[in-house]
């Protein structure tokens, strides 16, 4: 409480790092306060402000599009999808040509449905849940098709925006 007033209802941009010690902790170290002798008091608890959810990127309004089922951070249009025919870990997944919002993992090589390939597992970059794989090299000529493209499984998206 600086000047008496409770911080919440200071100036906008008003903090007490931009006030002097002796406004920003009252009357407890005024210069013209007589020296305190012991210990200050306990500091007030910090008040945390959550944020909204912000995404790094968001997909056009008019396009319809797949999101997150977890957390709705965009991840795809529908103009990307490439094939709807694909098998994940854990049942139907669809191929993207792109994706947005999505972190990377390291690349390993797995046998998979239609041979060896090397892929890294892909995540949501604001809930952390793992959404599917992206193809980083197909082993075999008739797979090379799906390098640098990316699954996500149907059980961590929805459609959002403009289905009928």
């Amino acid at each position: 409480m600086a000047l008496g007033v409770p911080a919440c209802m200071w100036p906008r941009g008003l903090t007490a790092r931009s006030l002097p010690p002796w406004q920003a902790l009252g009357s407890l170290c005024s210069p013209w306060a007589a020296p305190r002798v012991g210990p200050l008091p306990p500091a007030p608890a910090m008040v945390r402000i959550s944020k909204p959810k912000t995404f790094q990127a968001y997909l056009d309004d008019c396009h319809r599009r797949y999101s997150c089922a977890h957390c709705r951070a965009h991840l795809a249009n529908h103009d990307d999808l490439i094939s709807k025919s694909f098998q994940g870990s854990q049942g139907r997944a669809y191929l993207f040509n792109s994706v947005v919002n999505v972190g990377c993992g390291p690349a390993e090589e797995r046998v998979l449905l239609t041979g060896l390939h090397a892929v890294a597992d892909i995540h949501c970059e604001n809930c952390k849940t793992t959404l599917g794989w992206k193809y980083e090299q197909a082993f075999e000529s008739s797979q090379k098709y799906k390098e640098g493209k990316y699954i996500i499984e149907l059980n961590h998206m929805i459609k959002d925006n403009g289905w009928d």
